[in-house]
């Protein structure tokens, strides 16, 4: 099969379309015929050396949308010809995504959303179960004020979707009016600028002073402190990117409860992977049911130009997830 091969860490353009071997299903295991890949923030960490990589030469890429080809012994959950959707691959230990097949593990996967294409749902899986994970650990329920920081980014973007489906009123933090009216297409009650307006400002404007029941953070470093300050007294704070050092007095001051969320563990682990199974059925759900949709970057990559989309994300500015299509549609 034709995959795309790191063998030493570095930039893109140790990025190579190669052919490997194809890989043969084990016991407990399905292959997959390979539609779309997306790629993520931690697929460029990874290429430069994140030590949760694959062994090298490897292959990268964590999401995918496709179909079954082959299913090993043992396996009763999937039939060959099932659309499939999943976060799979591209960690230690597993197969990676930008290739024509990938064996893995079929408690990672879920039915495709019947209403999405291959290269809708290949933008989803590890951006909507990690917006998942950011909603549900902290338990936003109906009613509550949701603050999310980085509420158009990959992870963000899906965030404000689950929280609005939970029935939250939702306020987005973004950079300029073009992100905020993506934020209120995808139904956020209130946007913020966060280069015009202060936390304090938003703050006292959205919630009287009171602050936010949750504060979802995607962004990480010192926004996190910032995502301390407006929580309310005894309020919740979700962060998926939590490795920096912080002052916890701020939390001790108002009671505050703080959950990190790094949902590759389990891919990492082996444990509880049939979790993030069960979070993509939901998210299928909300997909059919017109409540959740992905935003997707304009630009349009094969396997043979991975280096290029690799490259795109990298300098920035991308609006929505960038999508390698493996089988043109």
């Amino acid at each position: 099969m034709k995959a795309i091969l790191l063998r030493t860490h570095g930039g893109p353009e140790n990025l190579h379309l190669e052919d490997v071997p194809t890989p043969t299903p084990q016991p407990g295991e399905v292959l997959v015929r390979i539609h779309a890949a997306s790629v993520n923030p931690i697929d460029l960490k990874i290429r430069a050396g994140l030590p949760i990589g694959p062994q090298l030469p490897g292959i990268l890429g964590c999401d995918f949308s496709g179909v079954i080809e082959q299913v090993g012994d043992g396996v009763e959950s999937f039939h060959v010809g099932d659309e499939v959707y999943g976060c799979a691959g591209g960690v230690r230990g597993l197969g990676g995504t930008l290739a024509e097949f990938i064996a893995c593990d079929p408690a990672l996967l879920a039915s495709k959303p019947r209403s999405l294409s291959h290269r809708e749902a290949a933008a989803l899986p590890l951006v909507a179960i990690t917006a998942w994970q950011l909603n549900d650990r902290p338990g936003v329920k109906a009613g509550e004020n949701v603050l999310v920081y980085g509420a158009t980014g990959g992870v963000g973007h899906i965030a404000v979707q689950i929280a609005k489906a939970r029935k939250a009123r939702v306020s987005a933090v973004v950079s300029n009016e073009e992100k905020a009216a993506l934020a209120q297409s995808l139904g956020a009650d209130e946007t913020i600028l966060y280069t015009e307006e202060t936390p304090e400002a938003y703050i006292q404007r959205l919630t009287e002073g009171r602050g936010f029941d949750v504060v979802i953070d995607t962004v990480g470093g010192a926004n996190l402190d910032k995502a301390f300050q407006s929580a309310s007294t005894g309020g919740r704070v979700a962060a998926s990117a939590a490795r920096s050092t912080h002052d916890l007095s701020p939390l001790h001051a108002k009671a505050l409860s703080l959950h990190v969320i790094f949902m590759l563990l389990p891919m990492l682990t082996g444990e509880g992977r049939a979790e993030h199974g069960r979070i993509l059925k939901e998210v299928a759900a909300l997909c059919d049911a017109g409540q959740l949709r992905p935003i997707l970057d304009d630009a349009r990559f094969d396997l043979a130009h991975v280096a290029e989309a690799h490259a795109l994300l990298q300098a920035g500015g991308v609006t929505g997830k960038v999508v390698v299509d493996v089988i043109r549609s």
